[in-house]
């Protein structure tokens, strides 16, 4: 006898029917099509079971589904060891990492693999459960700090592995991240401008963005036809006509800057670049623009200062500046050998504080910078979303910033995910097979069969090696593929504006700080392809 353990009238109703039609897949078949006697069974303790036929069990769970009803009906999240054999046979692999990293560094980016984790001399350790801030032994950290790597911690709880910590209130990540680019903008793109070349060459930064007139100023509309079409020669149109361009802002509630940027005529249109958008986003002042601005880095009063994040973050605005310069002078000096690890931030806003953080990246050339762990798939919350959650009655408009259109007003999360599928947004059915490693509730429903770590689960997780085994076996052929390795670099330009009508309307197509609560279950923001 192993270690699995099996619900006891699966265990029973399976030996069974196999012992009758001697082929475990038919024998599965059979049972799992008994929808009244099997499922009606179901829901009694779990007794020991020996590993071989726990893997049989799975093997022709998996089999049967794949072959009766397609290999997408069968799900595992990708953190479960079955991950890599589901995956290989077709199935859907359930993801956890941010969408932001697709939105700001192109679709597919993986991050760097493990070996390079020691070529890198300036490491972010970035909010909670993050593996790396966990342990010490860890062979890619102790590589990485024996040739003199600094690691920084930040999140609401201190860490023993870092060098220096940065503890910061529940959900106000994205405060301090954006504070953190408003002293590089200042200082490494203002002051001087080590970053100018990849800024113009690896980056959005100098693309040029049409306004429109709004509330006697000016909003901004999108990028000015497509991007080739779109580069200028330079970041900035500084030195010429100025208009005020109003902003969105959410720490004091959904509020408008006011903010002056640079412009030329483009035909018709009125045009700035995202870089100068960017400078108004940030606060980072320069003279003779309009609007309101900081004084400086010890205004409290506009955001993104370092002082205005301490009352936030709980961070003193001295050590924001340190680490943002730090960042800055490591990533110039090693040609953007800096990392950002990230973990789970405690926000329903997320995304919007991941796309803070990634701009720090894009800022300072880091375009292999974002060591995210998992695979590309399926992303866990929408699909649940979809297959467990039902309908829900959370109006998503709400999250509109202040002069948005209102086109999601009345709308649901659930609506809003049936459009984005529709228009090609990635999606899978839902499962009648599911392997987790941990207990993830609610669970759709009408599941063959649920493999998992709880009581509540029919099987436990078996060896993956006899199930890959097992699937060899009763298939009689090749065994699946492997999935690529993780380790693929930004492709294209880096963007720090996500052109989309959806991060408009949430007025989170430049980066910004929504505060923690007025959560829902999915945000329209996450549902927004590269």
């Amino acid at each position: 006898m192993g270690g699995s353990q099996v619900n006891q009238a699966l265990i029973r109703l399976y030996f069974e029917v196999r012992d009758a039609l001697r082929d475990p897949v038919a024998a599965w078949g059979q049972l799992a099509g008994d929808a009244l006697r099997y499922r009606s069974a179901r829901g009694e303790r779990r007794v020991p079971l020996d590993d071989d036929t726990a893997a049989e069990i799975a093997a022709a769970a998996i089999l049967h589904t794949t072959a009766a009803h397609g290999a997408d009906r069968v799900a595992a999240l990708a953190t479960t060891p079955l991950a890599r054999l589901v995956g290989g046979l077709g199935g859907a692999v359930l993801t956890e990492h941010p969408c932001a990293p697709d939105q700001v560094l192109g679709p597919g980016f993986t991050g760097p693999g493990a070996d390079d984790w020691a070529r890198q001399a300036y490491v972010l350790l970035w909010g909670e459960n993050n593996r790396m801030a966990r342990t010490a032994d860890t062979p890619p950290v102790i590589a990485g700090r024996y040739r003199g790597q600094k690691v920084v911690a930040i999140g609401t709880h201190p860490t023993r592995l870092s060098d220096e910590t940065l503890v910061v209130r529940p959900g106000t990540d994205g405060a301090l991240a954006m504070a953190m680019g408003h002293v590089l903008l200042k200082e490494f793109f203002l002051d001087r401008s080590p970053f100018g070349r990849h800024a113009l060459e690896g980056t959005d930064l100098p693309f040029l963005v049409r306004l429109r007139e709004r509330d006697s100023a000016w909003v901004p509309d999108g990028l000015a036809g497509k991007p080739e079409g779109t580069v200028c020669d330079r970041l900035s149109l500084y030195g010429g006509e100025t208009v005020e361009v109003l902003l969105p802002r959410f720490d004091d509630g959904p509020r408008v800057l006011r903010r002056g940027v640079p412009v030329v005529r483009d035909g018709d249109e009125l045009v700035t670049t995202v870089f100068d958008l960017l400078l108004a986003v940030y606060g980072v002042a320069r003279p003779g623009l309009p609007g309101v601005w900081p004084d400086g880095y010890d205004d409290r009063r506009e955001p993104y200062t370092p002082a205005w994040q301490e009352a936030y973050t709980g961070v003193a605005a001295s050590r924001v500046v340190k680490i943002a310069r730090e960042l800055g002078v490591t990533a110039e000096k090693t040609g953007g050998r800096c990392v950002i690890v990230p973990g789970r931030l405690e926000t329903p806003h997320a995304d919007t504080a991941y796309r803070a953080m990634l701009a720090l990246l894009v800022l300072t050339g880091c375009g292999n910078g974002w060591a995210q762990a998992g695979t590309p798939g399926i992303p866990l919350v929408p699909y649940l979303c979809l297959h467990a959650c039902g309908e829900d009655r959370a109006d998503v408009g709400a999250l509109s910033w202040a002069l948005a259109d209102g086109f999601f007003a009345g709308r649901t999360s659930r609506s809003v995910l049936l459009e984005a599928v529709r228009d090609g947004w990635p999606m899978a059915p839902p499962p009648r097979v599911l392997a987790l490693p941990r207990p993830i509730y609610p669970l759709p429903p009408d599941l063959d069969l649920l493999i998992g770590p709880d009581e509540h689960c029919d099987l436990s997780p078996p060896d993956t090696e006899l199930v890959a085994g097992a699937v060899l076996r009763l298939a009689g052929k090749a065994g699946p593929a492997a999935p690529a390795e993780p380790g693929g670099r930004a492709s294209g330009r880096m963007r720090l504006l996500v052109d989309h009508a959806w991060m408009r309307e949430y007025g989170e197509a430049l980066p910004t700080y929504r505060p923690p609560g007025l959560g829902i279950p999915l945000k329209p923001t996450q549902l927004v392809r590269a």
